[in-house]
């Protein structure tokens, strides 16, 4: 019975793709509709050669770690994907020729930068969170993951989404906001997948066979449900028609601002903090084989975390339309966020205690370790940025954006990594690493390239903050804006100098990923599967 409510619905979703590609009123509704006809067709055809079938029994005692291995996979390819577009814009800022005329502008910078945003946090970020959530849920549980195959839906759910978004962007679709959110039927379509993702990891939870719920597991469930919730909200729209893509924001002006940047402000604090907090309360204390360093601390950490980075988004709005006491709260909260982000600091690198000597030896701890180095110094440069005479001289300039990649590419990418080393040989039963020394080499080719980055930034953006304020004796402005563009030529080069070599170590790191999967011998016996462990 089940088998032909599945082909029912893949049947009515094949043929109202039909019917709205038949009708589409723009280019991206067209490319969408096609896209989502072939792939519901072919499930539709996939699922007609099942019927009939027994359904598969799934051994309860074993982890579901199919699904861990394809989002480890989806997390590398994004990941070179979301770099390399983040070089080539890179560069087109230092090189505007590089901003092609023949390409009737599918691959200019206005599209490829939300193009390369999303790529880097929702595809490289978010995929990396599902698999390792999926991971840790799971061994820190003792249960397998729950609803069936209802997790390879959230995988393959999440990466059509992304896939969705990525082509509407380099067709011009998207609802035109900071954060350049996708079209609305895309927005839609996340929701669905993401309740899945809460229903699988909360699920698991619930039939968990041990008694505590591991830290970890309560930062990755905040970010779940936080980001579901910002989501919504923030995409409310009316779509003009249901044969296009485009949408009317229910906000307007201010408020729209204020919702934007609630949204974009707690979607750095919950998916790109919150979530990563999950990753390094796990694979730190796994990966340096010591106990995390407070475990009281690290539930304070997370609820004063949680509790104040929902009120700091209006720093962002300094010197606007916004309500003073606006900016003041959001400036208030900003500030106090200090404590609970440097309390979480000092125990991801408290918990080396007695392990120090593994810095020397061990690359992949020595990532970890650099990871929250990156985030304690991004959590304080934020807050300090967030200071309205601060803020006075940094909004709007290159600074912001030095301090977002600081952020992202140490505390994000690096962990990100480190997770990588260590799930790979565990997930395909491999002795150990192809070579250490390449992860030795992508250690270093990232770092040079965050410092190289980020240095570059922050020069040119206290430069770029100086020169717009410069003022002669009667008062008028010195410098034009074009006279800005042409000082910081020499930093954007630098700065995409230091992406090339962020990107070349991401390159290294498949490389080797791929080697020891292919390369080297398997481990026995493959005991670390069972979850009764």
């Amino acid at each position: 019975m089940w088998d032909f409510v599945k082909l029912a619905v893949l049947g009515v979703i094949t043929l109202f793709a039909a019917i709205g590609a038949n009708f589409a009123r723009d280019e991206a509704y067209l490319v969408h509709a096609l896209m989502v006809m072939v792939t519901a067709g072919g499930l539709f055809l996939w699922q007609l050669r099942r019927v009939g079938e027994p359904a598969p029994v799934h051994d309860e005692r074993l982890y579901m770690d199919d699904v861990v291995r394809a989002g480890v996979i989806a997390t590398a390819f994004w990941g070179v994907v979301g770099f390399l577009v983040g070089v080539w814009i890179a560069f087109q800022l230092a090189f505007p020729e590089l901003n092609f005329t023949w390409d009737q502008g599918y691959l200019n910078f206005g599209r490829l930068r939300p193009l390369h945003t999303s790529a880097v946090i929702f595809a490289f970020g978010g995929n990396a969170l599902i698999a390792t959530s999926f991971y840790v849920v799971q061994r820190t549980s003792a249960a397998r993951l729950w609803g069936g195959n209802l997790a390879w839906f959230v995988f393959w759910g999440y990466n059509f989404f992304i896939v969705i978004a990525a082509t509407g962007y380099l067709l011009g679709a998207t609802q035109s906001k900071e954060y350049a959110e996708p079209e609305w039927y895309a927005d839609w379509w996340l929701v669905v997948v993401w309740l899945a993702y809460l229903a699988v990891f909360l699920g698991t939870i619930v039939k968990r066979r041990e008694k505590h719920i591991y830290v970890a597991n309560w930062f990755y469930l905040s970010f779940i449900v936080t980001v579901a919730m910002l989501h919504v909200v923030n995409n409310l729209s009316v779509p003009v028609s249901v044969f296009g893509s485009r949408s009317i924001m229910l906000f307007s002006g201010v408020q729209d601002a204020m919702v934007q940047w609630w949204y974009g402000h707690n979607a750095v604090g919950f998916f790109l903090t919150a979530g990563f907090l999950g990753m390094m309360y796990y694979f730190i204390p796994k990966q340096a084989e010591r106990p995390v360093y407070s475990y009281k601390l690290s539930i304070i950490h997370f609820w004063a975390l949680i509790f104040l980075y929902i009120w700091a988004g209006p720093h962002h709005l300094h010197y606007t339309a916004l309500p003073d006491w606006a900016q003041t709260l959001g400036m208030t909260f900003s500030i106090m966020l200090w404590m609970p982000s440097w309390g979480g600091m000092i125990n991801g690198l408290m918990t080396l205690s007695g392990a120090w000597d593994k810095l020397r030896t061990d690359p992949i701890i020595r990532m970890m370790v650099v990871a929250v180095g990156f985030y304690g110094m991004a959590t304080f440069e934020g807050p300090v940025m967030s200071i309205k005479t601060v803020n006075a001289l940094s909004h709007y300039t290159d600074w912001t954006i030095g301090h977002v990649h600081s952020g992202a590419l140490g505390w994000n990418g690096m962990i990100t990594f480190g997770a990588l080393y260590f799930l790979v040989p565990r997930l395909w039963q491999r002795e150990r690493l192809y070579s250490l020394r390449l992860v030795a080499w992508h250690f270093w080719l990232a770092t040079i390239g965050i410092v190289l980055y980020a240095s570059a930034m922050w020069v040119t953006g206290v430069m770029e903050g100086l020169m717009w304020r410069e003022v002669d004796d009667q008062g008028f402005l010195v410098n034009s804006f074009a006279d800005t563009v042409a000082a910081k030529f020499p930093m954007y080069v630098v700065r995409g100098i230091g992406g090339v070599l962020y990107l070349l170590g991401a390159v290294i790191m498949c490389y080797n990923l791929w080697k020891t999967v292919t390369s080297v011998g398997a481990r026995q016996p493959a005991a670390a599967t069972v979850a009764a462990q």
